[in-house]
This record gives structure tokens, sequence and C-alpha cells, in this order.
């Protein structure tokens, strides 16, 4: 017998599209016993968020996030806004017996986000980090794989999160790039998917040296408008404004199993969109996976026989694979949205069985540790321990 959760979602813009998306989908491909119910939709642009209710699929539109969560038909509150806002509505929804689900990286900073997990944890309700990459099929099957031992011991875990989005001096200075909003750039954004996978696949990080760089500085103040916009376009002031985090963070890393990392992200890599790969080499092979061919997942062996080893191509649609038995016949691909319907269904498959989902708050505070670490490394000059 099904049940709704109804969902009172914080955020409208990119994720709050994606998430739209898969709050919408999810029950027509997945089964579970759970059914959301896209009550309503918060933000601070009237104008906007009223196209985006409408065009999403919301019940209705409301512009206090404090009056979403005080509604007692709210079951779930899933909050896709800016980084500086998470810790406030994540705590009031926790005291409020709110389910919640909450995008990356957790909070500004750890305590914060270790501020989150205590309040989630003593109210004793289901909490969710939106670490959708765990939920790309290629990446699942990767994790089964090195848990079967088919790579042997884990040497090495290497990663580069690349892209190019602000490298026009004249792009405008976006939440992402103040420290007061963001609490951190590339390094939280973009390193923050990476070390998760990182613990997903090899296990937690011990001790970290990093380095970090921000190449301009100044840019054009925003000029905020009334429309609708959900991608990483913007507009420009003529006035100028101080950038607050880094354009960049490099960093290595030693796991507590003995395997080195090394992690690479950048917003200032032209021509790479969205340029997430990773390399995991072990004792017994390899595997390779790269973010713009996520239905592809490569396999090397060391067991193969000599004169016929090489990288294995495994295109990952079949129906014994991670999650694809739910969608379409065998070599019709997925995509980048599909990882978030995944998030949704891996949700409320836990609330059906009663169990906490993962990844969770404390799996965001585990790689805000390791964050924080990366940014004191960088500023010290040294190897930091987690």
């Amino acid at each position: 017998m099904s049940k709704s959760i109804n969902v009172g979602m914080i955020g409208y813009k990119f994720m709050g599209k994606a998430h739209s998306h898969a709050y919408r989908d999810v029950s027509m491909f997945f089964k579970t016993e759970t059914i959301p119910v896209m009550k309503v939709i918060c933000g601070r642009t009237e104008q906007a968020l009223a196209e985006a209710a409408k065009r999403f699929g919301w019940e209705s539109y409301e512009i206090s996030w404090q009056k979403i969560i005080q509604r007692d038909d709210i079951d779930l509150i899933d909050i896709n806004t800016p980084n500086n806002t998470h810790r406030d509505i994540a705590v009031a929804a926790a005291k409020a017996g709110k389910a919640i689900i909450c995008e990356k990286p957790l909070a500004k900073n750890l305590s914060e986000a270790e501020e989150m997990l205590n309040e989630v944890e003593k109210a004793r309700v289901k909490h969710m980090i939106c670490f959708n990459y765990r939920k790309v099929p290629a990446l699942a099957l990767a994790r089964e794989l090195i848990q079967n031992n088919e790579l042997g011991k884990i040497y090495h875990f290497r990663a580069q999160y690349l892209q190019d989005w602000i490298t026009d001096p004249e792009f405008p200075l976006v939440w992402r790039l103040k420290k007061e909003l963001s609490g951190t750039g590339a390094n939280g954004d973009l390193n923050s998917h990476v070390i998760d996978l990182a613990r997903f696949l090899v296990g937690e990080i011990s001790q970290v040296i990093g380095m970090q760089e921000t190449f301009i500085t100044q840019r054009p103040e925003l000029r905020t408008g009334k429309e609708l916009s959900t991608s990483l376009t913007a507009q420009s002031k003529k006035e100028m404004g101080e950038v607050t985090v880094d354009d960049a963070t490099l960093f290595l890393a030693r796991f507590t199993n003995g395997a080195l990392g090394a992690f690479e992200a950048t917003r200032f890599a032209n021509g790479r969109r969205n340029g997430l790969r990773l390399e995991i080499n072990g004792s017994k092979g390899s595997l390779m996976f790269e973010q713009e061919n996520m239905n592809e997942l490569w396999l090397y062996s060391c067991q193969d026989p000599k004169g016929t080893q090489g990288f294995k191509r495994i295109q990952v649609n079949e129906a014994e694979h991670p999650y694809i038995n739910a969608w379409w016949p065998p070599g019709h691909i997925i995509g980048y949205e599909h990882t978030f319907v995944h998030v949704v269904y891996d949700f409320l498959k836990a609330i059906d069985e009663n169990k906490m989902p993962s990844p969770n708050f404390r799996d965001g505070v585990e790689c805000q540790k390791v964050l924080q670490a990366v940014e004191k490394s960088a500023k010290e000059e040294r190897w930091v321990k987690i």
C-alpha cells in the first residue's frame, strides 16, 4: 500500500530544477511504497519563483522558508540554496521533525556541518546529502568491483574535476565566489564531490597537503534580475568586487588503508565544461571513469592473458548494473539528471525500510573535515591530519 511524503523544497534554480525533475520522474520508473508529492517550492524572487513552480510542477510557492517548515502538511524539506543558508534551514527543519535532503557541501564550514549532524541525530529524523555522483551506475558498479576484490589492494586514487565557466574576467561576482556565502570555492564546490567518491570507493583519508590559488581577484558585481535562470550564467554591473574564495585547489592525500591520492579541482581549465575524471590502481587491476562519458567504465585486469591485456570498456546499461533495470533496454543510455532520480529513489527506499539514507549528514561532515584540512594545509604549507 502506497503512502505519500509531502515535499517542501527551498531553492529553485540549477539544483532546484534537477531535484524537481527527480521528484516528478522517480515514481514513473522506480517502485517504492512512499510516493513524493511536490507541495511547495520556496525562493526569494517571486516572479522567477512563480515561473519555476509552474514549469517544474509544484502545487504552490512560498517566499518564506520558515513558513514552509512550520506547515504540518510538509514531511520532507529539500535544501538546495546557497551554502550559507544550509545550517539555519536544516536545524529548523530537524527541530520541527522534518526529514531532510541537503545539497553539497553540507555547510559553509565544518562547525556548521557538525551542528547540523548533531541536530538531525538529536531529532532522530531521516537525513541525506546529495552527493549525486555516487548514484552514477558506472561508479556504483566500480564500488561493487572494488568490494569484490577485482582490483586487489588499492595503491592509487587520482581525480580531476575541471570546469571553465568563470575563466572570463568579466564574469560577475556570483555567490559561489564570495566566502561569506559559499564558504569555499572550487575546493568545496568540486573537491567535495571527489572527496566523497574517494571515501565511497577507496576509504577514509588520514592526512592531506594542498595548495590553492585565486587567479582573478576582482570581478564585476552581479546584476540581479527577476527572470528564472537555471544555468551557470549571469549579467554584470560596472562596479567591481573582491573574489574571496579559491579558483583552484590541488592536494595530495594518504588513505588509512595505505593508498595514495591526488586531487585537482579548478574552474580555470578552458575547454573542460564538467570534466570529472578518476582512476584507481590496485594490485590486480585498474578502473577509469569520466563523467562526460558517464555510461562507460574502463576496467584493466592483470588476470587477462598476456598479449591481450588492456583497458576494457564496460557499457554500463545492462539490467544487471546498478539502477539500470528501472530505465531502458540495454544500449539506451541515461544522463546527468538521472543521478538525482537515483538519490530520491534511495531516499524513498530508506523511508520504506525505516533505514537511514546513504550518503547522509555524517558523510557530509567527514567530507567537510577533509575540505577544512586542505585549506589549513594550503595556508600553513604543511601536511595536516584529518
